[in-house]
């Protein structure tokens, strides 16, 4: 059910950008709640103070051990390259299994914060609006284009969609770059004679991002994996978390120094 509209003052605007991106959303949502409890159908600066005054003294209630960021996705992206709603609920169970929460209490001294959670995030496609890249493990949509026999009229509509440059058309039909390519779709798409057709189709996965005083950018593994691949990939993350995080320590931290993520393919 689509959720009801509710005006912010400009002042409340302002004053929510200032607050950390990782809490933010949940700050702005759990605002909104409490106004809307009250019958209130806007959010006065004074209302977000106030909001925000309380999640900070239960902060540590809020923590779950885990956090799963999600693009726009079927709500209405129009640049879908996979369906992820389906790997998501699969996520989320794997998730919710390895009991983070109790595990975080065991082994962070102090209260529990929003960064101690082990973040993964899932997009459908390269455009990557959920920032898989700088998650714990990141997850993106692929769909790989191949040439297929039919005959290519020449009209370059894929070399026009395609904006990293990764297709070209000579006299025999589209060439694809392998290396420029990032799988989006887009070209077979824009493909009117079906030349260019789906061919592997998967998500590929990135592990070890993180921001912070000492940012960095996940690594990829090579391939594309299914929906069951890439659970098995997140077991074996979170076992190799749970084996080495002996203070709360960040996934990326933990990962840093290994030469090789080829450990974690399923």
């Amino acid at each position: 059910m689509k959720r009801a509209f509710m005006k912010w003052s400009e002042e409340a605007e302002e004053a929510i950008k200032r607050v950390p991106f990782f809490v933010r959303k949940r700050v702005r949502a759990r605002v909104e709640e409490e106004i809307k409890r009250e019958g209130k159908k806007s959010v006065s600066l004074g209302d977000l103070r106030e909001a925000q005054r309380r999640f900070l003294s239960g902060m540590s209630d809020e923590v779950k051990g885990y956090r799963i960021e999600t693009c726009f996705g079927s709500a209405g992206c129009p640049n879908r390259a996979m369906d992820s709603e389906e790997l998501t609920e699969k996520v989320e169970t794997c998730l919710q299994r390895a009991e983070l929460r109790k595990l975080l209490e065991e082994r962070v001294p102090g209260t529990l914060k929003p960064h101690h959670e082990f973040r993964v995030a899932v997009a459908d496609c390269p455009n990557a609006c959920s920032q898989p890249q700088i998650r714990d493990v990141g997850i993106i949509g692929a769909c790989e284009p191949t040439v297929t026999g039919e005959s290519c009229s020449g009209c370059g509509s894929c070399v026009e969609t395609c904006i990293e440059g990764a297709v070209v058309v000579k006299e025999q039909g589209p060439l694809i770059d392998g290396e420029r390519c990032l799988r989006c779709g887009t070209c077979i798409e824009a493909c009117p004679t079906a030349t260019l057709a789906a061919g592997s189709k998967g998500f590929r996965v990135l592990l070890g991002g993180k921001l912070g005083r000492h940012p960095r950018l996940a690594r990829e593994m090579d391939g594309l994996f299914t929906d069951q691949e890439v659970v098995k990939i997140l077991e074996r993350c979170l076992d190799f978390y749970r084996e080495r995080s002996l203070h709360g320590e960040r996934f990326a931290e933990i990962l840093k120094d290994a030469e090789s993520i080829d450990m974690f393919m399923p």
